[in-house]
Formats: structure tokens, C-alpha cells, sequence
């Protein structure tokens, strides 16, 4: 389980996240990175956590996950969610101090199995943390 201060949990630290970050598809998920601002740079979009200690000074990473009716009942989802934040917390600690991580979990993430949504999630994070090139039309 993540912690409450790894844990985005207001509809606004959602919606930072998914309008600032790097949006990448792959498989059953879709991830929304947010990585955190270059020293000297003001941190206005970066979500703040929804309570405050003030005793931790460094910033943790967050995840969250939206998991929607789409892919199946409350079973279903819960199961997804699950693994989901299972996988996330593994990998959380790999990426920089202040990144914010939204997991989106597609339809087909109901059927996947566990090592299907392990590739998709690190196939996705990969994707969003790597420099954005320019495509060909």
C-alpha cells in the first residue's frame, strides 16, 4: 500500500497532474507523468499533498489511479486497482523526488494478467521520461 503522502487523493492533484504531465498510452494503461521542475523554476503546478506535515521537507513522489466503470463492476476494478498500485509502488522509487504519476487503467486491463500490466506500466513510464522527439510525417 502507498503511503497517505504518496497517494493523490483530491480532484485537483488529479487534474494538475493529467493537464501538466506527459500523457503516454501503451497497452492497458495510460500514464500521465509530471516530473518535477529544474532547481530555480517556481513549482505552481506541482500539487501540493492534500495534508501537510511541514516536517517533511522533501517532496515524495505521488500516484494515483482512475480506474472508471469501463473496465468492468467493482470487482473487476478493485482487482485492477490493486494490482495497479501494487505494481506503482515498486516503481515509484525509481523515478526523481517530486514526480507526480497518474495511472489510467483502459478496459483491457480487466483480462490482463499481473506480468501483461507489469510491461504495460513500465513500457508507458519509460515512454513518458524520455526525451520527446520530433515526428515524422
Amino acid at each position: 500500500m502507498l503511503a497517505a503522502a504518496q497517494r493523490l487523493r483530491r480532484s485537483s492533484d488529479f487534474a494538475a497532474a493529467v493537464r501538466g504531465g506527459r500523457r503516454v498510452g501503451r497497452g492497458a494503461v495510460v500514464v500521465h507523468l509530471t516530473l518535477p521542475e529544474p532547481t530555480g523554476a517556481t513549482a505552481t503546478s506541482t500539487p501540493e499533498p492534500a495534508r501537510s506535515s511541514g516536517a517533511d521537507i522533501s517532496v515524495p513522489h505521488r500516484a494515483g489511479f482512475v480506474v472508471s466503470k469501463a473496465v468492468g463492476g467493482a470487482v473487476a476494478r478493485n482487482k485492477v486497482r490493486r494490482r495497479l498500485r501494487h505494481l506503482v509502488r515498486e516503481r515509484l522509487t525509481e523515478l526523481p523526488a517530486g514526480t507526480t504519476l497518474v495511472v489510467r487503467a483502459l478496459p483491457a486491463a480487466a483480462d490482463a494478467t499481473y506480468a501483461r500490466l507489469g510491461a504495460d506500466l513500465d513500457a508507458a513510464i519509460a515512454a513518458a521520461r524520455s526525451p520527446r522527439g520530433r515526428r515524422s510525417r
